[in-house]
């Protein structure tokens, strides 16, 4: 009787078909899963983070605010890291895919958004906060989009962000995949 529950129990969900995967964001490069229940419910929840924020969009030149773009990926890193938290570690020693979902989650960040983060963020919000303050004391009409435009590195930071921007994406279709599966 338990083994007959154990072969149900398994092609219900336990591993499913072989996912390959390539990741560009931090170079993880090409990869392949063979997901369970559990590591492609942890790939929806990632999914579903990166698709619903910032982070997961093209960025706007136009409209778009780099400071609300990095509060995004900040948010990003903090649900990452809680969706990592629920994998039992007793299934990252014993399952290679497991380990494999564990350093696309982490991995692809740390390497992907956080070099970029590393170079710009601090100096970029510290420009920006006293750039809001110089504006406000002169009551000036600039929207932050015009204000950000103004500093002194804007095109090679705006440009850096926007091929971090495309590998998030393409980061997102691939989690998507990995929790989906295959789509034709």
């Amino acid at each position: 009787m338990f083994f007959l529950w154990k072969q149900v129990t398994l092609r219900r969900f336990g591993h499913h078909e072989v996912v390959e995967l390539e990741i560009t964001l931090g170079g993880m490069g090409r990869m392949l899963i063979k997901p369970s229940y559990d590591e492609m419910r942890i790939a929806h929840k990632a999914w579903v983070e990166l698709s619903t924020r910032k982070a997961g969009l093209l960025f706007d030149e136009e409209d778009d605010v780099i400071v609300e773009v990095y509060d995004s990926w900040y948010q990003l890193f903090r649900e990452m890291r809680v969706l990592v938290k629920e994998i039992p570690i007793e299934r990252i020693r014993t399952q290679k895919s497991t380990g494999q979902l564990v350093k696309v989650l982490i991995g692809a960040l740390n390497k992907g958004l956080r070099p970029h983060l590393t170079r710009w963020q601090a100096k970029f919000r510290r420009w920006y906060e006293w750039r809001i303050e110089q504006e406000n004391k002169n009551d000036g009409m600039l929207t932050p989009q015009e204000l950000q435009r103004e500093y002194p590195h804007y095109e090679q930071l705006k440009e850096e962000l926007k091929i971090i921007n495309v590998e998030l994406i393409q980061y997102v279709n691939e989690l998507e995949k990995l929790a989906h599966g295959d789509k034709p």
